[in-house]
């Protein structure tokens, strides 16, 4: 091998080396994303109603137990139950499992970003002003107004966070053109579009 040929061959193990990690067995992706609502309707709502996601099905309720089968199973309290949890789907993204819960623990606030287990979901749309405008007409308030990354791996991205009515942070995302990473590799994220 010659040193081009070794430079060329390093380079590519360089560039493929941040995607050998551990694999878990028979992993395809993402099936669903789960949350906690103060009110399971009002949410299954304002998914289908607003953002034009499609409700499934619904399952529960689940408890009260006469032992420890909510702490053994989801880490909540013996006493907790699950009025009922519904699927719904957005698009061509992954399932939304939308819970209720009753617990004698419970805390009612909701994470921010900068909290540990804070979180978010971020929907594809392929017109941002269109996407905000429509937004701001159903009453929801928009934080900020859209920014777009001009430089680095999300070059070409644009994006604005969105409250959902009862505080739950959400954010629209659009990226027409691809993001500035994509010159850098032939892998890509998972893309709604595709």
């Amino acid at each position: 091998m010659n040193k081009t040929q070794w430079v060329g061959a390093a380079l590519a193990a360089l560039l493929t080396s941040h995607t050998v990690q551990a694999e878990l067995p028979g992993m395809r992706g993402t099936q669903h994303f789960g949350f906690t609502v103060p009110d399971r309707q009002a949410a299954v709502d304002f998914f289908v109603e607003v953002m034009g996601c499609e409700a499934f099905f619904t399952i529960g309720p689940f408890g009260p137990f006469d032992d420890d089968w909510m702490t053994q199973n989801l880490d909540v309290h013996a006493e907790a139950t699950i009025p009922a949890a519904h699927l719904v789907r957005c698009g061509n993204g992954t399932n939304l499992e939308i819970f209720e819960y009753t617990a004698p623990d419970q805390r009612t606030e909701q994470p921010r970003n900068s909290d540990i287990g804070g979180h978010h979901i971020a929907f594809y749309v392929d017109d941002m002003d269109t996407a905000v405008t429509y937004l701001q007409a159903q009453g929801l308030e928009v934080l900020g107004e859209p920014k777009t990354f001009t430089e680095g791996p999300m070059k070409g991205l644009t994006w604005v966070y969105f409250m959902a009515p009862w505080g739950m942070q959400l954010e629209l995302v659009s990226s027409p053109h691809g993001m500035g990473y994509e010159a850098d590799t032939g892998s890509r994220l998972w893309d709604p579009r595709h």
